[in-house]
């Protein structure tokens, strides 16, 4: 399985950015993506884990905040993310596994990070 996500910029705060993470390979549809952030000075933390119906499981701080959708005709993933603040300041991965998870050991699969960026 392959993936890498995309669309990470720099944005004003409250401003509006959509990221994606287009996957392939084996069953890829059956598997359940993660989304993950890294801050800088701190560990990657789960956001948010889309099973393979496209319903997420929401970290506690993210509920309510990013919502995001799941293609399966073009096994892409897409997170909207609104109303970003400083402290969304991270590196944005995302994974995928065949179980539920918003842990890092979680995944069996991790694609290449992209950059978003807080600043006015």
């Amino acid at each position: 399985v392959q993936l890498q996500a995309f669309g990470g910029a720099l944005v004003q705060p409250g401003g509006f950015l959509r990221l994606l993470c287009p996957a392939s390979g084996s069953s890829v549809n059956w598997r359940n993506l993660g989304w993950f952030r890294q801050a800088p000075g701190k560990e990657r933390e789960g956001v948010l884990c889309l099973n393979s119906a496209g319903s997420p499981s929401y970290a506690a701080s993210a509920k309510g905040r990013f919502p995001i959708s799941r293609d399966n005709a073009n096994n892409t993933v897409y997170l909207q993310m609104s109303s970003r603040n400083s402290q969304d300041k991270a590196v944005d991965y995302c994974g995928a596994s065949l179980s539920i998870s918003l842990e890092d050991q979680g995944m069996d699969y991790w694609g290449q990070g992209t950059q978003v960026t807080v600043s006015s």
